[in-house]
């Protein structure tokens, strides 16, 4: 089970506290801003916009990833450079046709697609050509991801300002009861408060983490290329560990676990 994103779990429920704090220490209560007619309008009217600009099966990838936001990635860098090291050994030791074993044990779709390439005998240069055209499509598909919540979030204020105004409304045909005329008006702007709260606590920096955990995913992706290229080239590991060092967003403890790593293998080989 992955563990949850400190960051996004945190930052949403300190967005929430304070607005709704906010209101509760100003005297407000929680039934004055729960409206289920302004929700309708400002949720429904956002969906409704996003469903026309983008295609049903990107809108729904990117609902799936807008739960992974909120869970840490389920593998980082150092566990990829550790089994590509692994494989480096094991290649050198035994040749690359015996990485044919490992296969069958890779999770990673991308990482078992260029080893079984390299396995085959691709040639290197014809290998890397393979993999950075299937790198270029899934960019392009994963780049939709995050301007889905990005244009949800450009809709929602407007769409709440909608609500507003279709509040006031009803509120200008009942003038003739003063006394429901400043409740009704607080009601309307509920819509507002949907709109820019769902825009700004929620919408654009779900659309912020995705960018980030794609740029993630693209790093990790180019360490297996170039691990499994450097590999196919019968690069001897330790270097190969000083070429993966870089691809690495953190130094220290998990770098040196890395060169513990290789030197208890290579002193095995």
């Amino acid at each position: 089970m992955r563990s949850p994103d400190k960051a996004s779990v945190g930052g949403a429920l300190l967005g929430l506290i304070a607005v709704v704090g906010g209101l509760l220490l100003e005297g407000g209560t929680l039934s004055q801003i729960l409206q289920p007619t302004a929700a309708l309008i400002v949720f429904g009217g956002t969906a409704g916009a996003v469903l026309i600009q983008f295609p049903l099966a990107v809108v729904m990838a990117a609902l799936r990833k807008l739960r992974g936001i909120f869970s840490d990635p389920a593998e980082g860098l150092e566990p990829v450079m550790e089994l590509l090291l692994r494989l480096a050994n094991t290649a050198r030791r035994h040749g690359i046709v015996s990485l044919d074993a490992e296969l069958d044990s890779l999770e990673d779709p991308f990482l078992r697609k260029v080893l079984m390439l390299a396995v085959d005998g691709t040639e290197p240069a014809e290998l890397r050509k393979i993999a950075d055209l299937e790198l270029n499509n899934l960019d392009e598909r994963e780049e939709k991801l995050p301007l889905v919540f990005e244009s949800a979030g450009g809709f929602s204020p407007t769409i709440g300002i909608i609500g507003a105004v279709l509040g006031l409304i009803q509120v200008m045909q009942h003038l003739d009861q003063i006394d429901q005329v400043g409740r009704g008006i607080a009601v309307a702007f509920v819509a507002t408060i949907y709109g820019v709260a769902a825009a700004n606590l929620l919408l654009l920096p779900a659309a912020g983490k995705l960018r980030i955990r794609h740029r993630e995913e693209q790093i990790r992706r180019e360490m297996i290329l170039e691990g499994v290229i450097s590999i196919l080239e019968g690069m001897n590991p330790r270097i190969l560990q000083i070429s993966l060092r870089s691809y690495l967003t953190e130094s220290g403890t998990q770098t040196k676990v890395a060169e513990t790593s290789v030197k208890g293998k290579a002193a095995g080989a």
